[in-house]
């Protein structure tokens, strides 16, 4: 069997030990193990890249431990709006939605934009209007309602604070959003693969940041900031302070790196998350693989919802610094 790989991430942001309970743990755990188990099955069987991202997103959509789908935080006015993207690597074609509100699973939306449509980007409404009439399953509001998310959403109203889901002290803009607590902030999720047949994806999945106003949107829609695929280098999931990722455009620019300078993906990896995103404040990590099946997880926070498997390193799930 040629070479192939699955990595996912379920966020970055302030995940220390003391902050999460024995049985949270677990629970994390064990979520990021069967998203990853169920993406590596079909790579396993021969599926391709872009179905095993999907499918490895589309669990993590219906998980409501995550800040995507079904665990998608409130926004200022009470409701959701969810972001998603893919892209393929041997053809860098890619579909996106931002805004989204009763879509079930977004990123199932952004494949469809990629292949039943000329466009890259949709946004709400039509976007949610394209999926209808693509037959994509919605949801009430009641679906995506869960109480921790409701609560992080009374305490930013309370407080009058917006801070990013994924950080404790890096506020966005006035007026600010408050921070949520600090175990709760799963902020994006997303997976990278390489198939049996050396083609690349990579997906994209979030519910944006508690409070959140004007419509705003980070960089998990937007080709090039938060998702990227080339077979010629590698695959990337980004995950952190949306801001800084669009302004970088960190996911072509680790593929750049790789093309234009030749370095490794690790290096490629490094030398944006560590070296140019750190020194000015964006904080997270992301997901990467490259095309022969090496895999990156790095991240400049404290922690990363994390998990990987391939064809040459067995299965990982890991959520600290101090774990490799």
């Amino acid at each position: 069997m040629s070479s192939i790989a699955l990595a996912l991430h379920g966020g970055a942001g302030t995940i220390a030990r003391h902050l999460l309970t024995a049985d949270a743990e677990i629970q994390y755990r064990q979520a990021l193990r069967d998203a990853l188990t169920a993406g590596y099955d079909l790579l396993r069987q021969g599926a391709s890249a872009l179905d095993a991202v999907e499918h490895t997103v589309v669990q993590l959509e219906n998980c409501p431990l995550f800040n995507a789908g079904r665990g998608a935080v409130f926004t200022h006015e009470g409701h959701h709006e969810m972001d998603a993207s893919v892209m393929v690597g041997h053809t860098r074609l890619a579909g996106a939605v931002t805004g989204v509100r009763a879509i079930q699973n977004p990123i199932r939306a952004a494949r469809l934009v990629m292949e039943k449509s000329e466009h890259v980007l949709l946004a709400w409404p039509g976007a949610e209007e394209f999926a209808r009439q693509q037959g994509l399953p919605m949801q009430p509001p009641e679906y995506f309602f869960t109480e921790h998310r409701y609560q992080q959403l009374q305490e930013a109203l309370a407080s009058g604070q917006v801070r990013l889901d994924h950080s404790e002290d890096a506020p966005l803009e006035e007026p600010k959003a408050v921070d949520e607590d600090p175990k709760k902030k799963m902020g994006t999720v997303g997976a990278v693969a390489l198939d049996q047949h050396g083609h690349l994806a990579a997906a994209t999945s979030t519910g944006g940041m508690t409070n959140k106003r004007y419509s705003r949107v980070g960089d998990s829609p937007l080709i090039g900031a938060g998702t990227w695929a080339d077979d010629r280098t590698c695959a990337i999931s980004c995950t952190g302070h949306g801001e800084f990722f669009i302004r970088a455009v960190v996911a072509h620019d680790i593929a750049c790196l790789m093309e234009y300078r030749g370095l490794s993906l690790a290096e490629a990896c490094r030398v944006v998350v560590h070296d140019k995103l750190a020194p000015v404040g964006g904080e997270g990590g992301l997901v990467a693989v490259d095309a022969r099946g090496h895999i990156a997880l790095p991240f400049n926070s404290e922690g990363m919802y994390r998990a990987s498997i391939s064809s040459a390193s067995e299965l990982f799930v890991g959520i600290y610094k101090d774990e490799q």
